[in-house]
């Protein structure tokens, strides 16, 4: 069993958003709610089944984090794997 972590990297496996790469805001038994800080942000995370994700081994400290360095984080990751 996977151990789903706040703060973990995380991609969208199903839905419109699919291959989409977000940041794991907050965990609960069956759902992961997850942020990218543009569409959706700290205040409006995206709440998604477990299932519907798949981990990224990379994970980061989310405390004191806005938006913005969310962002940045994520076009980081996409520059280092070559998606962007």
């Amino acid at each position: 069993m996977e151990k789903y972590e706040v703060g973990m990297l995380a991609r969208s496996k199903a839905g419109h958003d699919k291959g989409h790469v977000y940041v794991i805001h907050q965990v609960d038994e069956t759902y992961v709610y997850l942020i990218d800080g543009s569409g959706r942000k700290l205040e409006n995370p995206k709440k998604k089944k477990k299932k519907h994700v798949q981990l990224i081994c990379e994970k980061y400290e989310l405390s004191g984090m806005d938006d913005v360095a969310i962002k940045r984080i994520l076009k980081l990751f996409d520059k280092e794997t070559g998606r962007n």
